[in-house]
């Protein structure tokens, strides 16, 4: 598979390099962890001469004599070179037994420079602190943005790439094939054998079936505003038994394999968070379209889902914005920056775009407001708002 430069990540593994952290690249399946972990190595061997790196990757069977914490820690110790740099590298694991008492070993011995991956059912941000008596250091890792997907196939004509974009995603193993149909398949292989088996084998579920509809739900209402109770009471008119905790509880569980992204509501006037119905947002908008099909596009929403996946890998905070009972797609915090975003499919009729920029003119403090949209058109403004095309803003470094 062809590889491209993922700088703005392996920038981030470069720069913690030598401090005593674990380093944990975090991330949905199959968004190319395993590859920054390679092209890290690469870096290191190449920059760093005094290097000693004991690389494991699990998947390979090499190393399955190694599936237990105890072999794992005495293979690493034996390749451990005195008066060297030593790197562990160690990829996908979890399918060590009580990896972390290997880890936490090795860690305490302060001779190692710890970098690892693994699924994320299993190696969740919110179990680090628990899994590891030592302090994290987690590298988030999304499926190729827009900008990646131009890069990767040398594209010039951004405004007919970004139309490809929302039907190809950001699941670089698809592009390996070359009809529609298929790579979609693959998609879908991704999210049912790999996320969901993963969530199941990690909490025991035992209705799959159940799952598998919580998750198409949310799909389908992709920047729609969301409860569990609300979903429960949808699936009980379906006839599905259930009840809003356990709704809940499989919300956490998607969120955490990094399948799902949750967006909390945030009152612009009141300035507080706000306890009920949030969005949900894909880690790739193809899944939808794998697991749904392409026949209701809807792209206004798919935009939505891909500004706020950009967002999140820019490294905002991400809420709903309400004002006034009107709401604001995106309130995107970053240290002493505040962004108000709308975003759209469509702006050229006149009652669209009073509904896109009516909401912004209500906000009354001196923040940047601007509207996403697929304008096709250089940048503008009006009154104050920086009205943007989508594929120019994502190209935007």
């Amino acid at each position: 598979m062809k590889l491209i430069d993922r700088s703005n990540y392996l920038n981030k593994m470069i720069n913690v390099i030598g401090t005593p952290d674990i380093k944990v690249l975090t991330g949905v399946r199959r968004s190319g962890k395993s590859k920054l972990l390679e092209a890290f190595k690469a870096y290191v061997q190449e920059n760093n001469q005094n290097a000693n790196i004991i690389h494991i990757n699990f998947n390979l069977s090499r190393y399955d004599g190694l599936k237990t914490y105890k072999a794992l820690n005495e293979y690493v110790e034996n390749n451990y070179i005195k008066d060297k740099d030593n790197f562990v590298l160690i990829d996908e694991i979890q399918m060590c037994d009580n990896f972390e008492l290997c880890i936490n070993n090795l860690h305490a011995s302060e001779m190692y420079d710890i970098y690892i991956t693994g699924s994320n059912a299993f190696l969740l941000s919110s179990d680090l602190a628990t899994l590891f008596t030592g302090r994290t250091f987690a590298i988030k890792v999304y499926p190729f943005s827009f900008a990646e997907y131009v890069q990767y196939f040398g594209l010039t004509d951004k405004y007919t790439a970004f139309d490809n974009y929302m039907l190809d995603g950001g699941m670089a193993g698809s592009y390996l094939y070359k009809e529609k149909e298929d790579k979609f398949d693959y998609i879908e292989n991704v999210f049912d054998t790999l996320i969901l088996r993963d969530i199941r084998q990690k909490y025991k579920i035992k209705n799959t079936a159940l799952m598998d509809r919580i998750s198409q739900f949310l799909m389908d209402n992709v920047s729609n505003l969301t409860s569990a109770r609300s979903i429960a009471d949808t699936l009980t008119s379906n006839k599905d038994k259930i009840n809003h905790k356990t709704v809940s509880n499989y919300l956490n569980f998607l969120c955490n394999a990094f399948a799902f992204y949750k967006i909390r509501r945030y009152d612009i006037n009141g300035k507080k968070y706000l306890t009920t119905n949030d969005k949900y947002y894909l880690s790739d908008h193809t899944f939808r379209y794998a697991k749904l099909g392409t026949k209701n596009m809807d792209s206004g929403r798919v935009i939505e889902n891909i500004v706020a996946m950009e967002l999140l890998r820019r490294g905002y905070e991400v809420y709903v914005g309400v004002l006034y009972k009107k709401e604001i797609d995106f309130v995107a915090l970053k240290r002493n920056e505040k962004l108000y975003i709308q975003v759209s499919d469509n702006i050229a009729f006149p009652e669209t775009f009073k509904r896109e920029t009516e909401p912004l003119l209500k906000i009354k403090d001196a923040y940047p407001k601007m509207i996403i949209a697929r304008t096709r058109n250089p940048e503008y403004q009006y009154e104050g708002i920086r009205i943007v095309d989508v594929a120019d803003w994502l190209l935007d470094k």
